[in-house]
């Protein structure tokens, strides 16, 4: 009886310690991401680093050499807004084949097959979860801005 009962609290001793280490180790995980190009004076962080997710800040179609808004309406700001984040994934080792989730918001909803079709070029079968909504007045007066969650495979 003595022995079952020294084991149990020896088992619960390592399990209440293992979870306290697992506990540790997520705190220590979670890292607040920004380049030397993010402007320092926005009040986010280009990305945020949880364990193997990133998290990345909604983007636009910046043009990142002039910091201003590119010209050519969706078609041109979808481009410009999915290759930056390409480039904010490859600065952090992730890939658009880590990605596994993308919000999209829209300034005229009417646009949303015009940004597929630019879409789809970043991505392949099987596709990112996605959700998208219109929205009014996106930073800049841009067309659209998209954030994503990307994941690296443990």
């Amino acid at each position: 009886m003595k022995k079952i009962l020294l084991t149990s609290i020896l088992l619960s001793l390592i399990s209440f310690s293992a979870s306290n280490s697992a506990a540790d180790t997520n705190k220590d995980s979670i890292e607040f991401l920004n380049s030397e190009q993010h402007n320092q004076a926005l009040p986010f962080s280009e990305a945020v680093r949880v364990g193997n997710m990133l998290y990345l800040s909604g983007q636009i179609g910046v043009d990142p050499k002039t910091n201003k808004l590119v010209s050519g309406g969706m078609e041109a700001e979808a481009k410009q807004t999915m290759d930056n984040i390409k480039n904010t994934l490859q600065k952090f080792g992730y890939s658009m084949s880590d990605v596994v989730k993308c919000t999209v918001m829209i300034d005229e909803i009417s646009k949303w097959g015009d940004f597929n079709k630019i879409y789809v070029r970043y991505f392949s079968k099987p596709y990112p979860a996605r959700s998208a909504f219109g929205a009014d007045g996106l930073g800049l007066n841009s067309a659209l801005e998209v954030e994503c969650i990307a994941a690296k495979a443990d």
